[in-house]
């Protein structure tokens, strides 16, 4: 007979039970505990027939999802669309031109924590580990496929209703394929380790890190590969093309150093530009908004007569090597899942998240503010990970608090279903495809679009005009919450 502690915790010699809980408890909701019914019923399976256990385990069960994390998720996609939106009209918390962190600067490692959390609980229990590295590795395919697509430069919606990308100037970078690579890393990682994960913690506050110790080991390799290549990496002379006035100019950065931090002279462009190539690199890098560029700093504006030839030059600010640092956003995450799979109270949980969350936050502000290593979105340094990762885990903690111990699940509905729908919403929405489908409707001429049409609607200052237009709320009969993220300027906002 199984012991029930292990049985409990999915991690005893139960790989035919393949299910999540169906019912939600609030003192345990998404960890797949089982109730003492299903514990009952788990230990009598064990000693039924070979063949009674094969068939039992093709029953294909309804998962259970995680409420918090559906309504983290939720929240990650609305700030999401705000920053894109309202980031234009706000420069505030439009991303950081360099170093420092804004609003718009916590999406994407928010996005790599999550992924994180929930990789430890889809894979808590693998039956089968080939089949379960198929579905990575399709699934990786696919965010490859969807980001190459959406962010590469095919469609130019919604200021311009076409498609096509000239395949010398795709961009083969974006924030799917980012997803991706750190989703495949760290779940291979996972996925492997399986029949090393514990059946019973040991007792003491670090047995959670030690229990899973090669999952820190990969995010120690990524942090080992991330710091040697940033600060020893020769950075020589580099070059760039812009179209000006129908003529191509050629201007250069004169390098020729290590471990340089700035705009310039930094390595995490440079294996970018020798990786990819420098056409196929983000071309409107947010540095353009420093005070060395523009005299409108922090908001955008046309470049100085002196402004340093790097200024127009493109950057990935979702490149490879800055990609390697970001495993570790997902390793902290996934950390996350595991103590929300292995402990069992409330108090319990929220003692190693909460105590995580500040201790990386403090060691953030200790390396930025002592100029060691600057909280910079754009090289995704390690302090940036830090502060980043430490937030996400302080504001799932405060969701887990609300959500799952006080019970106040209602309000956050709206969150749940985007987190719930975090695909759709971020291809609709983020990229201007459902904008593309709106304007697509016109009568007479081009400007005569359905959206121009509501814009009578809106009065007040330019910047609440860009709040009201970027985000519609509409409430269906159904009482269910649809969204409609509009991510464009309109015409009337373009000549304020």
């Amino acid at each position: 007979m199984a012991d029930p502690r292990r049985v409990e915790e999915g991690l005893g010699y139960l790989p035919l039970v393949h299910e999540d809980d169906s019912k939600d408890d609030k003192s345990n909701v998404g960890d797949g505990i089982k109730n003492e019914k299903e514990i009952e019923r788990s230990i009598v399976i064990q000693d039924e027939p070979v063949e009674q256990k094969e068939e039992q385990s093709l029953v294909k069960q309804k998962s259970k999802r995680v409420a918090t994390l559906d309504a983290f998720r939720g929240l990650t996609i609305v700030l999401m669309i705000l920053v894109d939106d309202a980031g234009g009209a706000y420069e505030r918390i439009d991303h950081s031109p360099w170093n420092g962190c804004t609003l718009a600067d916590f999406v994407m490692p928010f996005f790599l924590f999550i992924v994180g959390v929930a990789i430890a609980l889809a894979l808590k229990r693998i039956p089968k580990i080939n089949e379960a590295m198929k579905k990575i590795i399709l699934r990786t395919l696919k965010l490859l496929f969807w980001g190459i697509l959406l962010q590469g430069g095919y469609s130019h919606a919604p200021d311009d209703l076409s498609y096509g990308v000239d395949m010398k100037l795709i961009r083969w970078c974006g924030i799917l394929q980012r997803i991706a690579v750190v989703y495949c890393f760290v779940a291979v990682i996972e996925t492997l380790t399986t029949k090393r994960r514990p059946t019973v913690l040991e007792p003491g506050h670090f047995s959670i890190f030690t229990a899973y110790r090669w999952q820190w080991l990969g995010g120690f390799v990524a942090f080992l590969v991330y710091m040697i290549t940033t600060y020893s990496l020769y950075v020589p002379d580099w070059s760039f093309v812009v179209p000006h006035n129908h003529e191509a100019k050629r201007y250069t950065v004169k390098c020729a150093m290590r471990g340089h931090l700035g705009p310039a002279c930094n390595a995490v462009g440079y294996v970018d530009r020798e990786v990819w190539g420098i056409n196929h690199l983000y071309s409107s890098p947010v540095w353009s908004r420093l005070k060395a560029c523009t005299l409108s700093s922090p908001n955008s504006g046309p470049l100085r007569e002196d402004a340093p030839t790097w200024c127009r030059a493109p950057f990935e600010p979702e490149g490879l090597l800055s990609t390697i640092s970001a495993i570790l956003s997902s390793t902290i995450g996934i950390h996350y899942g595991h103590v929300l799979i292995h402990f069992k109270g409330h108090s319990e949980r929220l003692k190693q998240w909460v105590s995580m969350g500040f201790g990386l936050l403090i060691i953030a502000i200790i390396l930025h503010f002592t100029d060691a290593i600057p909280i910079n979105k754009q090289l995704y340094s390690i302090s940036y990970v830090c502060f980043t990762a430490g937030a996400a885990g302080i504001v799932f903690s405060g969701f887990y608090i609300l959500i799952d111990v006080w019970g106040w699940r209602t309000p956050f509905l709206f969150l749940e279903w985007i987190g719930m729908n975090a695909m759709l919403v971020f291809v609709l929405g983020a990229q201007g495809i459902l904008a593309g489908f709106v304007n697509g409707w016109y009568y007479k001429n081009h400007d005569n679009t359905l959206a121009s049409c509501t814009n009578w609607a809106y009065t007040g200052s330019y910047k609440k005009q860009i709040l009201l237009y970027s985000v519609h709320i509409h409430w269906l009969p159904t009482g269910h919450i649809f969204v409609i993220l509009l991510n464009e300027t309109p015409q009337w906002a373009q000549a304020s």
